[in-house]
């Protein structure tokens, strides 16, 4: 087992016998996941251990990857910039695509876009600068962008929160998807379009 896992899974115990401290599934804080330059990504997964959910954390400017409360994998991503913020919400994949452009920008690549919302907020390859620069959607390395494609599928559920790793979180868990959505339409104060884009 990598080390950062077993720093993982040790704080994972010294979670359960603090019921005071912020829930966090497995540690995130590890120091190999917190010293993580831009473009990085911690990958070691194990498909025994249940299904994928997956954390979006916008103040840390990283992904988390989980299979039931085990961290398998974290990344570095790049969400939205100042007014093109990502919506904050537990969202299912909802389509998939592995070579994809974009209809609303001058069709930009969207390589192993895994789309969250249908007004155009999706997880995918990019520029990875380690800080918000996207419109809206959720950068990743293309290795990283790579392996959760393989690993993940419609239903997915995706947690984007404002909170960071050392606030804590519970990895989401696979709800209906329509439910997902309009819950996460009606705390942003928006609705949701029902084509998509």
């Amino acid at each position: 087992m990598k080390p950062w896992m077993i720093l993982a899974a040790t704080a994972l115990c010294a979670i359960q016998t603090q019921p005071a401290r912020a829930a966090v599934a497995a540690d995130p804080l590890a120091p190999e996941v917190t010293s993580l330059a831009p473009n990085r990504f911690l990958w070691n997964d194990d498909a025994t251990l249940g299904p994928v959910s997956i954390v979006v954390s916008i103040p840390d400017q990283k992904a988390y990857v989980y299979r039931g409360m085990t961290l398998i994998g974290a990344s570095t991503v790049s969400t939205g910039k100042g007014g093109k913020d990502t919506p904050i919400g537990t969202f299912p994949i909802l389509q998939k695509s592995e070579v994809h452009k974009s209809n609303l920008y001058d069709s930009a690549p969207m390589p192993f876009m895994q789309r969250l919302t249908w007004d155009g907020v999706a997880i995918h390859a990019g520029i990875n600068p380690g800080f918000p620069a996207s419109h809206g959607c959720i950068r990743v390395p293309t290795a990283f962008a790579r392996k959760l494609f393989a690993v993940t599928s419609k239903g997915t559920p995706v947690m984007v929160t404002d909170a960071s790793a050392v606030e804590g979180w519970l990895p989401p868990i696979a709800e209906d998807p329509a439910d997902m959505q309009l819950e996460t339409a009606t705390a942003n104060g928006s609705v949701l379009q029902t084509a998509a884009q």
